[in-house]
């Protein structure tokens, strides 16, 4: 499975969802590749900071030429995760190209709503070429007990792409685990954020197959 975790509005939290899920997948004994191909570089930040063993292998590749590459890149690796870069470019078009799935996190705020239309243009476009790929909202930093939390999901339905019913809401132990280069179920397994990315990584599998 090729995931590209893409959205042209920066600061969304797509750095943070590929690192975790990636780690989620991992854990499950699964061999991981995330590459980051956004130039600001910051899952390779995220490995940088790691004291232990990495969960799984991460590479910079922010060339539009992924598309081109991913077979050699992705080899020997069960799932590889594209770390989209933040704005409309050759480099998120080859990201989607070279994807099976595209996850699109929206924080739960009008102007993210708005902006998502761009990335839905580009799916557009890239359907052209590839049938069969994937797309899908994951609603990120959702606020807990907010109206908008709960009403962004109909406000997505506007686009012809499906909101995946797991979602993460907006938690410390995400930016704790960042600075430290964990996956935020090492601070806390059992914790809810945890189970949350869990859950995203379950849905994400059965809408790919």
């Amino acid at each position: 499975m090729i995931v590209g975790v893409l959205n042209q509005k920066g600061g969304v939290g797509k750095t943070t969802l590929a690192v975790n899920l990636s780690a989620e997948l991992a854990r499950a004994g699964e061999r991981v590749l995330l590459i980051d191909a956004d130039p600001q570089g910051s899952a390779l930040d995220w490995a940088a900071a790691r004291q232990g063993e990495p969960l799984f292998s991460v590479v910079g590749f922010p060339r539009p030429t992924i598309h081109r590459e991913i077979a050699q890149l992705g080899s020997g690796y069960d799932h590889v995760i594209i770390d989209g870069p933040p704005r409309v470019t050759d480099l998120a078009r080859s990201a989607i190209m070279a994807a099976d799935v595209v996850l699109i996190p929206v924080q739960p705020s009008p102007y993210d709503v708005w902006a998502a239309e761009e990335v839905v243009k580009l799916l557009d476009e890239a359907s052209v070429y590839k049938e069969n790929l994937k797309s899908a909202f994951v609603i990120n930093r959702r606020i807990a007990k907010t109206a908008i939390g709960r009403d962004v999901g109909e406000a997505l339905a506007t686009y012809p792409v499906p909101v995946l019913r797991a979602g993460i809401t907006q938690r410390v132990v995400f930016a704790e685990a960042a600075a430290q280069g964990l996956a935020v179920y090492e601070i806390d397994q059992s914790g809810p954020a945890a189970a949350e990315i869990a859950a995203v990584a379950v849905e994400l599998k059965e809408f790919a197959t």
